[in-house]
């Protein structure tokens, strides 16, 4: 009974809880390709439990992802980032065919876990930058994504909120929102709790209403060079302050923090999205790590290739070649990505199916033993029958009064933050 209850709850989602670009986009597709709110709501009802947000620089990493979910029967998220798969990327995946890659994936594997496709840090960093976003963000919602992360962190405050509010009328309302103060820089420049009010509560009075909010809470991207990493106490104290307008938190910068530090980013703070993205990349080409996702680099600095793991060891030596010809050191290896991609998919279906398998056994370890993600897929479809659509609406209310926050008042009250930024420079989202 409860094996065709479950089923018949999986038919029903499938019927109305996909948006209505993916319907479009894959009539006929039998992928539970879901808004990121869903997600979101999942995790908030188990309690204590986040999901991976997994960069989906590769085939594999997006292969191995779904078949970890499947088996946690865990609802999760496939990304990636501007700088990865943007207009000018250096991955093969990209805003407009990583919903195809997902939809084709969990056809192909018979996957029936909820997942959003969310593109991640869509950076602004100009007005230019604005402009252009006015196009491509409902061109990237026309090419499958259903959850989208505008990232304007690298402005002054009143300009940060200003973009949110601007881009807004670009998002779907049934669509997943993420927004973000504090550039990811490790420890310098770290969000404060006066920021994230500001942004929220500015956003709030404009009846806008983000699922989650990213800050820079001690973490980088790419590899973890410090053990500093995520300030938990920052990131809770952060999220207090932010209670009254129902957020959820994204953690960014995963790769490299400890198990302990990440278990507790998801029992004591708001968080429900964490985004992993080096880690994934490095364990699918069969690079060794820590137990944490951290490349080990050996005495002479280069990366350490696992025997009989990830791609084939002709495979490694070819890429190890040409980083090598183009200067690339560790932190470069990332653009590897497109470049390989189509030689790692001509390897045999023994290496391919391996370098799928190695970020599965890692993801499925995360899901189930840190992130408390285990079993989360029946409750968003639960959260799905319960609105009975693909809109479950924001979990916000308007408790702001948009008297107060006029554009010469946002100028204003962002005057008065003072906020450290960090040092200036080119922060790789």
């Amino acid at each position: 009974m409860g094996c065709c209850n479950k089923d018949n709850n999986f038919e029903k989602a499938l019927e109305v809880g996909r948006p209505p670009n993916i319907k479009k986009l894959f009539p006929n597709s039998r992928a539970l390709i879901v808004s990121g709110k869903v997600i979101d709501r999942a995790m908030i009802a188990k309690g204590k439990a986040m999901t991976i947000a997994a960069n989906g620089r590769s085939s594999f990493v997006i292969k191995g992802t779904l078949m970890a979910a499947q088996k946690a029967n865990a609802a999760v998220i496939i990304e990636i980032a501007k700088s990865e798969g943007g207009s000018s990327s250096y991955c093969p995946i990209s805003y407009w065919n990583m919903a195809m890659y997902v939809d084709q994936l969990c056809n192909e594997l018979g996957i029936t876990i909820p997942v959003a496709v969310h593109a991640d840090h869509y950076g602004i960093k100009s007005d230019k930058d604005i402009a252009t976003a006015k196009v491509e963000i409902p061109s990237m919602f026309d090419a499958g994504i259903t959850s989208i992360a505008i990232d304007a962190s690298h402005l002054p405050e009143d300009k940060n909120l200003f973009a949110n509010i601007e881009l807004s009328q670009f998002i779907p309302a049934w669509a997943g929102l993420e927004t973000e103060v504090g550039e990811i820089k490790g420890d310098q420049g770290l969000s404060t709790p006066k920021e994230a009010v500001f942004q929220i509560a500015g956003l709030n009075a404009n009846g806008i209403f983000p699922d989650w909010i990213a800050l820079n809470n001690g973490t980088t991207h790419g590899i973890e060079e410090r053990d500093s990493g995520i300030q938990v106490e920052l990131t809770a104290e952060i999220h207090k302050a932010l209670e009254k307008y129902n957020m959820s938190g994204a953690q960014h910068g995963t790769s490299g923090n400890s198990s302990e530090k990440l278990r507790a980013i998801a029992q004591q703070t708001h968080t429900t999205k964490a985004n992993v993205a080096t880690a994934l990349q490095m364990i699918s080409w069969g690079v060794e790590v820590n137990d944490y996702g951290n490349a080990i680099i050996d005495k002479d600095g280069n990366f350490t290739k696992v025997k009989g793991k990830g791609a084939s060891e002709e495979m490694w030596a070819s890429v190890v070649a040409y980083a090598n010809e183009k200067g690339w050191k560790k932190g470069d290896y990332k653009k590897l990505n497109l470049p390989f991609e189509n030689k790692f998919c001509g390897q045999t279906k023994e290496i391919r199916d391996r370098m799928a398998k190695d970020v599965e056994d890692f993801v499925y370890g995360i899901l189930v033993n840190v992130f408390n993600a285990k079993d989360t897929a029946p409750l968003a479809i639960d959260a799905i029958l319960k609105a009975g659509s693909y809109d479950l609406g924001p979990k916000a209310k308007k408790v702001e009064d948009a008297a107060e926050w006029t554009s010469a008042k946002i100028t204003e009250k962002a005057a008065k933050l003072s906020t450290d930024k960090g040092p200036a420079g080119n922060f790789d989202d």
